[in-house]
């Protein structure tokens, strides 16, 4: 008999013991299946405090025809606009600031959730089972306790206001850094796309330049065979053209590598082919009249990375406040309620109201060198937006100037090229009628070419100017790329 009860005590351990690791089992299973929800009683994937309001769309309004992006065949001529919204849309750094902004409004929540009460809530279940001496004793028997807390923090000397106003100030900031990176990648895209239309003209005009010194060779290396010339103009006919022949495959090179900037600059793989829109021939505006004095006040009021570097020194200073407020007492009120039930503890239940008050006395310290810090931290704040603010009326400035000497450089280079031309045929008209020589035609034709490539760069320059003023002013937009000329890009260089 006793080894039979032995053995039936054994059992029932056995038995218990499993019953216990397979309720633990399912409890673990049913905790897994929770957390890997997309809602759970834990968090909400949500915006419950509705933080997200404050925040811009991906492509803020006002630098896109649309807040969305919108699928675009890379086949088609593509225009400024078309490159500046693939830009936005395809571009890694406008995701970036994106995401940024986003993670501040989310510690806009967190500051926000400082004012709700908290619950926590204890479960304890225990399963015991007797040895086989405790024979006198209920065999298996278990204990349940159950203890949930309220709690809600009355007053902390605005900690949490501080807080709160700290993390409304940085998604602030988050969100004019996203405008002000928006315009530079607007810049970009605008530099990127002119510059091909530079380099396409550009090899276009070495084109000329060549066919213009070959025919120029033919014309001396006939003239050499009739007898009417030296060797020395045919071989210097010969020189002008193989260095127009490299010229040429030089701007060749440089058009192929301006198109792969354009498309890393849009988002896509550098050899993802793309063609361009034909444009007609920029007019430029003979008169700016603008005041710089009010374009600079323009730009104070406008520059997003200003109004980011202002909200920036608001937060550090609200960081003041919060270090002060953190190094004093807190008042806390809790409700409590305990349940306990269980073979061995009889049924019970109380609940409590109280009032915590945590005075900090001594903190070796600290306190004291995280306010100092926070102090720092806004004079450091207030003197990067003063050296901002210089480098705005610095940028504003130069971009104001370099419009100016372009619009003027447009009108210069223009003429240039026309008496240029002109000159060239003459000289090569007298060479070809046998009354110029071969030195007045070759220098002809490279003043030429050197005129032409004047009138490249003044473009590009001026394109660029006008685009780089509306962002030093923090006006670079959609209605001011809709202004801007697509350039006057030739018909034979429209594609990689």
């Amino acid at each position: 008999m006793p080894i039979k009860i032995k053995y039936h005590y054994r059992a029932k351990q056995l038995l218990s013991l499993r019953l216990l690791l397979l309720s633990v089992g399912l409890m673990l299973l049913w905790q897994s299946t929770i957390s890997s929800a997309d809602e759970s009683i834990w968090y909400r994937t949500g915006d419950p405090l509705n933080t997200e309001v404050q925040l811009p769309p991906p492509i803020p309004e006002g630098y896109s025809e649309s807040t969305a992006c919108n699928a675009r065949s890379n086949d088609q001529a593509l225009t400024l606009a078309d490159v500046a919204e693939a830009a936005l849309c395809n571009n890694p750094q406008t995701r970036n600031a994106y995401a940024s902004a986003r993670v501040q409004a989310a510690q806009l929540g967190i500051a926000k959730s400082a004012y709700l009460p908290t619950v926590n809530d204890n479960v304890a279940a225990n399963l015991n089972v007797a040895l086989p001496e405790q024979t006198f004793r209920n065999n298996p028997y278990s204990n349940l306790s159950n203890n949930i807390v309220a709690s809600y923090l009355l007053y902390d000397f605005g900690n949490r206001d501080a807080n709160l106003e700290n993390a409304r100030q940085l998604l602030l900031a988050a969100s004019a850094t996203q405008n002000s990176v928006v315009q530079n990648v607007l810049l970009s895209a605008i530099q990127a796309y002119y510059q091909t239309q530079a380099n396409a003209a550009a090899l276009e005009a070495a084109i000329a330049s060549e066919r213009a010194s070959e025919d120029s060779f033919k014309a001396a290396e006939a003239r050499y065979k009739a007898g009417v010339s030296t060797p020395a103009d045919k071989l210097q006919a010969q020189t002008l053209w193989a260095q127009n022949t490299l010229s040429r495959i030089s701007a060749e090179g440089a058009l192929q590598t301006a198109y792969g900037t354009l498309a890393n600059v849009m988002g896509l793989a550098a050899n993802q082919p793309l063609k361009l829109a034909v444009s007609s021939p920029i007019k430029p505006v003979q008169d700016i009249t603008q005041d710089i004095n009010a374009l600079i006040e323009q730009a104070r009021n406008r520059r997003p990375d200003l109004l980011a570097s202002e909200a920036q020194l608001k937060a550090a200073q609200a960081s003041i406040d919060a270090s002060r407020a953190a190094a004093k007492p807190t008042v806390s009120v809790a409700v409590s309620n305990n349940l306990q039930d269980g073979s061995q503890v009889a049924f019970g239940s109380n609940s409590s109201l109280g009032v915590t008050v945590s005075i900090p006395v001594f903190a070796g310290y600290g306190p004291t060198y995280k306010i100092r810090s926070a102090e720092a931290s806004a004079d450091l704040r207030a003197a990067q937006r003063d050296q901002l603010k210089l480098q705005i009326s610095l940028d504003v400035w130069r971009a104001y100037q370099n419009l100016r000497t372009a619009n003027q450089s447009i009108v210069a280079a223009t003429a240039l090229v026309n008496s240029a031309t002109e000159s060239s045929l003459v000289a090569q008209g007298r060479y070809k009628a046998g009354v110029g020589n071969i030195i007045d035609s070759i220098n002809a034709q490279s003043a030429l070419a050197s005129a032409r490539q004047q009138q490249v760069q003044a473009t590009l320059n001026w394109n660029i100017a006008r685009a780089t003023l509306a962002q030093s002013i923090g006006g670079l937009d959609y209605a001011m790329i809709q202004s801007l000329p697509a350039g006057a890009l030739p018909s034979s260089a429209v594609e990689k």
